[in-house]
C-alpha cells in the first residue's frame, strides 16, 4: 500500500506497510511557513550538466519520468582529484589497484559541490570488509549494528564501507519494501540502493573520482541548489527510524544556511522529545558537531527554534526565555556574542576540543548568576590565557582604552576597582563562580529543573497544535502526552532515562575544569603562556592547554570589545575632530 505523508506522495517505488501508519501525522495548511521559506540558489553551485546513457534499445535514457535520478560530470560541478584529502586518496587508489569500485558518498560530495572544505571524506567499495582489511595494514573493523574499517594513514583515520554490509540494514526498522526502478541495470541498483538508507536527500550523493561522475539517485543536486533539508523517506518515518538524524539535520541546516522542508520542520518539533532516548554519547557527540566546527550561533538558534535547546542544554534555555527571547528571534546577546566569535576561529577541517565549549558555556552561566564589570571579565580571560597570572593580566586589562559592549545584561559598572586588590579579588570569586557554573552543568538535579524557572517560555511558532512542552516538569509528570504511542512501561522508563540525562561526560568536565584552574591556584608547573596570534589548530584538536587557553581569551576579549565597535568609537571621534 503506497502512501501519501504529511503532503508529499512518496516515491512509487517505496511501498509501506500498514504498521507504520500509527506515526504519521498529517501537517496541518498554514498560509505562511517561514522556517521553510525557498531562499535563493545558492552561490557557487554549477549548473550541472546530465550526462545521457543510451540504452540497449537505442533509445537515451534519461528523458524518461520514471528514470528520476541524474548521472552528472564531475568536471562540470567543479570537483577534482586535487580536492580529496591526501589519505582519502591513498586508500581510494589501494582499493581501485586491487580491482574494487571506490566512490566517496555522503556528506563530503555534497560540500565538495558546495565549494566547502569537507569536515571529513567517507569512502564505500565493492570490497568486503575483510578485503578492505587485507589491503592495508593498518586496518581494523569497527561497529556491530553498520560495521565499517577504520583504515589508519598517519594520523588519520578514512572511513570505509562496503556495499556488502550497507544493504544488510534496509528495511529492518520499517516494514517497507523496495521495487527496482525501471531502466535500473544492476550497478545503478546497487547504488540506489545504498543511497536509499541515507538519512537527507543532499547526502545521498556518490561520486566515482575515477569515471568523473556523481550519482544523484534521490534529488539531492536539485534540493541544493534550492537550499533544502529535505529526508529521502518521509520525514516523521526517518527520525523514528534513527532519532539522531533530528540532531544531525539541525547540524547540517545550521553550517550550510539551508532551510528544512515543510515536513521535516513539522516532525523535529513533534518528535523532539525522542532524542532522549538516544544514548548519552550519541548526544554529547552530535553536540559537539555542532558547537566545535563553525557553526555554533547558527546551531543554538535552530535548537531554540525547534524546542530542542530545553532538551539538550536546558541551562541556556533558560536564559534565553529571561532574556524575552521569541523562538524566531533574530536579535543577538552574549551568549550567541560568545559562540558566534567561536565560530569565526574554527572551521569543518579545524576544529576545537570539547572542552572549549564546555568551558564557555560555564563561563556564561557564571555571568548570568552575578553580572560582573567588563575590566572583572577581560582580567579574568588574561589571567586564564597567561597561566594564572593575576597581577600581569590586571596591568594588562588597565592599558585596555576602547570601548566595551553595554549591551550586555551581564556586564555592570558597579564595583569600584579603583585599587588591584579588589581587582584581584573580584577576579578570584569570578573563577570560583565559573568553578560552580561548572559542576551545576553536570548536577542532574540542577539541570532537570533548570527550565522550571521560567514557565512562560514561548512554544515554538512553528506549529499551530500538537504535542508541546516549555518545562522539564510538564514533562516529566506527563510523558504519555508526548509520546501518546507508546505503552506506559515505555514512557515510565523515558521519564526515568530523563532524570538521568547530563549530556557533558566527566572526561570533557575535567578538561573543562583544568581550563580556569590557574586562576584559584596560579601558574602550573612547566606551563607556558602561548606568544602570537596563530592557531596552532592540530593542537586545539587536541584540546592542548596552551592552545585552549589561548582561543579562550581571544573570545572573551573579541566579545566583550568587539571591533566593530572600536571602529564606531573611532569615526565618530574623526568626525567631531
Amino acid at each position: 500500500m503506497a502512501v501519501s505523508v504529511l503532503g508529499f506522495s512518496s516515491r512509487s517505488y517505496l511501498t509501506v506497510h500498514r504498521q507504520l501508519i500509527y506515526c504519521v501525522h498529517k501537517v496541518r495548511q498554514r498560509s505562511s511557513f517561514a522556517a521553510v521559506e525557498l531562499p535563493r540558489e545558492p552561490a557557487g553551485v554549477p549548473k550541472e550538466k546530465e550526462i545521457h546513457f543510451t540504452r540497449s534499445d537505442g533509445r537515451v535514457k534519461g528523458d524518461s519520468k520514471a528514470s528520476e535520478w541524474k548521472k552528472l560530470s564531475s568536471k562540470d560541478l567543479g570537483i577534482s582529484w586535487s580536492m580529496i584529502a591526501k589519505p582519502t586518496k591513498y586508500v581510494l587508489k589501494g582499493l581501485k589497484k586491487k580491482g574494487y569500485e571506490v566512490y566517496l558518498v555522503g556528506g563530503c560530495v555534497r560540500d565538495l559541490i558546495l565549494k566547502r572544505t569537507p569536515k571529513d571524506f567517507d569512502i564505500i567499495t565493492s570490497a568486503e570488509l575483510k578485503e578492505v582489511v587485507r589491503a592495508f595494514h593498518r586496518c581494523e573493523v569497527v561497529g556491530k549494528r553498520f560495521p565499517i574499517c577504520h583504515v589508519h594513514v598517519n594520523d588519520t583515520i578514512v572511513e570505509v564501507s562496503s556495499f556488502s554490509t550497507t544493504g544488510k540494514g534496509i528495511g529492518q526498522k520499517f516494514d517497507y519494501s523496495l521495487r527496482r526502478p525501471p531502466d535500473c541495470d544492476d550497478h545503478d541498483y546497487i547504488r540506489w540502493r545504498n543511497c536509499w538508507q541515507r538519512d537527507f536527500t543532499i547526502n545521498g550523493l556518490m561520486f566515482d573520482p575515477y569515471a568523473e561522475i556523481v550519482y544523484d539517485y534521490m534529488g539531492g543536486m536539485q534540493d541544493i541548489k534550492k537550499a533544502k533539508v529535505r529526508t529521502i523517506i518521509p520525514a516523521n518515518m526517518s527520525f523514528v527510524e534513527d532519532r539522531a538524524r533530528i540532531l544531525r539535520g539541525v547540524r547540517i541546516a545550521a553550517r550550510l544556511g539551508f532551510r528544512f522542508t515543510r515536513d521535516i520542520a513539522y516532525s523535529v518539533r513533534e518528535l523532539s522529545s525522542s532524542v532522549l532516548r538516544l544514548d548519552k554519547g550519541r548526544i554529547f557527540m552530535e553536540m559537539n558537531y555542532m558547537l566545535a566546527y563553525g557553526s555554533a550561533e547558527a546551531s543554538l538558534r535552530l535548537l531554540w527554534r525547534f524546542g530542542l535547546l530545553e532538551i539538550l542544554l536546558p541551562i541556556q534555555a533558560a536564559y534565553l526565555v529571561s532574556q524575552g527571547f521569541q523562538r524566531r528571534d533574530k536579535r543577538s546577546n552574549m551568549l550567541l556574542s560568545l559562540f558566534s566569535n567561536l565560530d569565526k576561529l574554527v572551521a569543518p577541517d579545524r576544529p576545537c576540543h570539547n572542552s572549549l565549549w564546555v568551558g564557555m558555556l560555564a563561563f556564561h552561566k557564571a555571568l548570568v548568576d552575578q553580572p560582573r564589570h567588563p575590566l572583572v571579565v577581560t582580567a579574568f580571560s588574561l589571567a586564564v590565557h597567561n597561566g594564572g597570572s593575576l597581577s600581569e593580566a590586571v596591568e594588562i586589562t588597565r592599558r585596555i582604552s576602547q570601548p566595551h559592549d553595554d549591551s550586555f545584561s551581564e556586564l555592570l559598572e558597579a564595583p569600584d576597582l579603583d585599587s588591584d586588590k579588589s581587582l584581584i579579588d573580584e577576579i578570584m570569586d569570578f573563577g570560583l563562580s565559573v568553578k560552580s557554573a561548572l559542576i551545576k552543568m553536570t548536577d542532574e538535579s540542577f539541570v532537570s529543573q533548570a527550565m522550571s524557572k521560567y514557565p512562560q517560555a514561548p512554544y515554538s511558532e512553528l506549529v499551530s497544535s500538537g504535542p508541546r512542552f516549555n518545562t522539564y516538569g510538564n514533562f516529566l509528570r506527563n510523558p504519555e502526552k508526548f509520546f501518546p504511542f507508546l505503552p506506559t512501561c515505555h514512557c515510565q522508563g523515558i521519564r526515568l532515562r530523563f532524570h538521568h540525562l547530563v549530556c557533558i561526560p566527566l572526561s570533557s568536565f575535567l578538561r573543562a575544569s583544568k581550563i580556569f584552574e590557574c586562576v584559584e591556584m596560579g601558574c602550573g608547573k612547566g606551563f607556558v603562556p602561548k606568544r602570537g596570534s596563530k592557531i596552532d589548530y592540530e593542537f586545539l584538536a587536541m584540546g592542548n592547554l596552551q592552545e585552549v587557553r589561548h582561543v579562550f581569551a581571544r573570545i572573551v576579549f573579541d566579545t566583550v570589545y568587539p571591533i566593530s565597535l572600536d571602529r564606531e568609537n573611532n569615526n565618530s571621534g574623526s568626525q567631531n575632530s
